[in-house]
């Protein structure tokens, strides 16, 4: 009876236990191991299995593609948060045991993010986010865990799919699968999930995410100025191939896959409070929206006057309100009319018809002490961007785990981007970059980098500071980065632009496959982004693509207005470029007096030492004296980084000097010498043939015409002289080749 009573107590306080009873009946109701094999087009395969790994997650799965496999899970609470935004998080995580090795920190373990980790989770989340529903506000984590790479296939695609599959078969509510596919062109044809290595020679790098009924929910890529007939053929491609993934996750889904969870009909105001709102804001919103001359601050400012002034009148009203549900609805209203308006009126919030840019200046030049600068400014986004030039020796090294997926030891150019909060008008902590700030300033540097010489002697880091933002300040960056590289003198193949695409569409019950009615507006504002349905930024040069970016915010978009964008885009790009023109077209020829230098020398092999000096005493003195960087090419030459020419001229001198100290006799082949012993070894004895010389050895094997084990056999000491003939130097190492038993064998003769 007692024992009946404990039982009876744990099975109550079990059942109390939300979250563990949940995990139990997930690890019980788990099912079999189940694998998916997806063929891609190509041959090459995509493995998906659940049901082994991470059972009391609500969903898991394993990809596969090669040898590189990616765990990923999804866990969502069963308590809601209150929000607008979908709180969706995506942890991606690099594992060096994956790869075979061991961190190079000092604790031999992984520890903060690296950007690498950061960009794929963004890469992972923006798949994912737009078909979730937007009453879901349940905290919901995506951890991908690398358990295998193989330096062939990449894991970021994978863990997409994998993403997918496991949101698909758990739970968790979900308007899924979405497929995901890395797309090359190499030789004028479309490589799907192309190697590490065919990567390497495509000339596109573009990751398409796709569901069904052939819509685009996330494009993400980079190219060496493709062609725009091209980059269609191989979104359109991507698009398709995605399907395979995606017809065969709904098949595991109907087989394996749980039930979806009941989501409870968030609370509402009543119509009264809804019809009071409608009546106090519409008229005064579409006022504001319809007054062409607000700028920015002007039209938030009136906007959030009349927030307050209607919250206030509803208190009066309706004094037990839900704060937080009378904002959301005006929130709501507010988005509407912005919406409404550019239909009815065919005009934007600024005044612009659908195809107007921004009015842009740009300047170039501003302060002396800099290698190149440059000042863009479009609209109210205004970037400020500097270009330092370095030696080599400031290359960005990458982790171990990114050389190998990526087959980069190091970057000689690289773009930072900063976002302060004075740019928007507010305040905030200034520290390191967010997931957002860096994610900006990798698309901004996937835009210029085609446009680079990889053979160039310096590393170039470029900095873009954004000072003022409304809206496009990434693709602003591209626009200021590319002047600044022109003004610095770095001989790019072309400039380059950047631009933003917005959409604003109409469709019924989540079904943007049939579009009833859209408008692209070109180069958006900050608000055309935040109540639009898409950010698509697309840069590159007169002639080609290289890099873009498509957040895309409904279930889907379809082919067709993708193209469209990508057409507009093209259009808008080429008017920016003229206007940029208009400042400086070609890279700058005239030297600045800062630019650092670069020449190579030649050292011969047997005064290399004398340069370096022991330990490379003479260099790292070099350097702290004049800042000038030597360091050895190769066997006989030298690299000189200065970071000016009279620091170079300087170095130079310094460097004749040490060279040229003591003027080095002629030796000539064959000629006898006398030596002189300045040092006893185990393997023979050093030699001096003349003052001040570095001393050279002379082998055992060169002493006597008889075997000799080490040279105190034959009596040898310090300051001994004796006669050497000299066979000239080794044309490899630089030594001298001495010999004193061959005098001793002609003495015999």
């Amino acid at each position: 009876m007692l024992l009946n009573k404990h039982y009876s107590r744990f099975f109550n306080k079990l059942r109390r236990n939300t979250k563990l009873t949940t995990c139990l009946r997930n690890y019980c109701d788990n099912p079999k191991v189940e694998d998916l094999e997806v063929a891609f087009s190509n041959g090459r395969n995509l493995k998906l299995t659940t049901g082994r790994l991470a059972k009391f997650a609500d969903g898991c799965a394993v990809g596969t593609l090669g040898d590189t496999s990616v765990m990923v899970t999804a866990v969502a609470k069963t308590k809601p948060t209150y929000g607008n935004i979908t709180p969706l998080t995506v942890d991606y995580r690099q594992k060096s045991a994956a790869a075979g090795r061991i961190p190079t920190n000092f604790l031999r373990r992984e520890l903060g993010t690296t950007e690498r980790e950061i960009l794929t989770s963004r890469l992972i989340d923006r798949s994912l986010r737009p078909l979730f529903n937007e009453h879901f506000n349940f905290e919901t984590q995506i951890i991908c865990n690398m358990l295998a790479v193989d330096s062939i296939n990449n894991p970021d695609v994978i863990s997409i799919n994998a993403a997918s599959a496991a949101l698909s078969l758990s739970d968790i509510p979900w308007n899924g699968p979405v497929g995901a596919v890395r797309v090359g062109f190499i030789d004028n044809e479309v490589i799907i999930n192309p190697t590490r290595r065919e990567l390497q020679s495509s000339v596109l790098n573009l990751v398409v995410t796709a569901t069904r009924q052939n819509l685009v929910v996330m494009l993400e890529g980079s190219a060496n100025n493709i062609l725009q007939q091209d980059f269609l053929k191989a979104i359109k491609s991507g698009v398709k191939e995605a399907q395979f993934v995606v017809n065969g996750i709904e098949r595991l889904q109907k087989k394996i896959g749980k039930p979806k969870r009941e989501l409870e009909k968030p609370p509402e105001l009543s119509a009264e409070i809804k019809e009071a709102i409608q009546l106090l804001a519409k008229m005064r919103v579409r006022e504001i929206f319809t007054n062409y001359t607000h700028d920015k601050l002007s039209r938030d400012n009136a906007i959030n006057a009349v927030r307050s002034d209607v919250i206030e009148k509803v208190r009066v009203d309706f004094p037990d309100f839900d704060s937080n549900l009378v904002l959301d609805c005006f929130n709501k209203v507010t988005k509407q009319v912005f919406r409404d308006l550019v239909f009815e009126e065919e005009k934007r919030c600024d005044g612009r018809d659908f195809d107007q840019l921004r009015d842009i200046s740009c300047q170039i030049d501003l302060y002396k002490p800099l290698h190149g600068s440059a000042l863009f400014q479009r609209g109210q986004t205004q970037v400020f961007c500097t270009v330092t030039l370095d030696s080599h020796e400031s290359a960005l090294k990458l982790d171990p785990v990114s050389m190998l997926t990526s087959g980069m030891k190091e970057k000689n150019f690289f773009l930072h981007y900063e976002f302060p909060p004075f740019a928007t008008k507010e305040t905030g902590k200034v520290g390191p970059l967010g997931r957002r700030e860096m994610g900006h300033g990798a698309l901004a540097e996937k835009g210029l980098y085609p446009t680079v010489p990889s053979d160039y002697p310096f590393t170039i880091r470029l900095t873009s500071e954004v000072l003022e933002s409304n809206g496009s300040s990434s693709m602003a960056s591209v626009c200021g980065g590319s002047l600044a590289l022109m003004d610095a003198g770095v001989p790019v193949s072309a400039s380059a632009a950047g631009v933003a695409i917005g959409l604003i569409s109409r469709y019924n019950d989540n079904d943007t496959k049939h579009i009833e009615d859209y408008k692209l507006l070109t180069d958006i504002l900050g608000i055309e982004d935040y109540m639009g349905d898409m950010d698509f930024k697309l840069a590159g040069t007169k002639k080609g693509i290289t890099a873009l970016q498509a957040d895309i915010k409904i279930p889907g978009l379809p082919l067709k207005i993708v193209m469209e964008a990508v057409q507009k885009a093209t259009d808008a790009k080429s008017q920016i470029l003229d206007i940029m023109h208009r400042c400086i077209d070609k890279p700058r020829t005239v030297k600045k007096e800062n630019w650092p230098v670069v020449e190579k020398l030649e050292v011969e092999a047997h005064k290399r030492s004398k340069l370096i000096g022991v330990g490379g005493i003479n260099l790292k003195k070099l350097l702290y004296e004049t800042g000038v960087h030597v360091t050895q090419v190769d066997d006989t030459s030298f690299s000189i980084f200065a970071p000016s020419q009279q620091a170079m001229d300087e170095a130079q001198e310094i460097i004749t000097k040490i060279l040229s100290t003591e003027r080095t006799p002629e030796l000539e082949f064959g000629g006898i010498y006398t030596a002189t012993v300045v040092e006893i070894r185990d393997i023979g004895v050093m030699i001096t043939l003349y003052p001040n010389m570095p001393p050279a050895l002379l082998h055992n094997s060169q002493l006597d015409q008889r075997k000799v084990a080490h040279p105190s056999a034959l009596g040898f000491e310090v300051g001994q002289q004796f006669q050497v003939k000299y066979f000239g130097r080794d044309p490899v190492s630089g030594l001298m080749r001495l010999s004193r038993k061959v005098l001793q064998a002609a003495a015999r003769q």
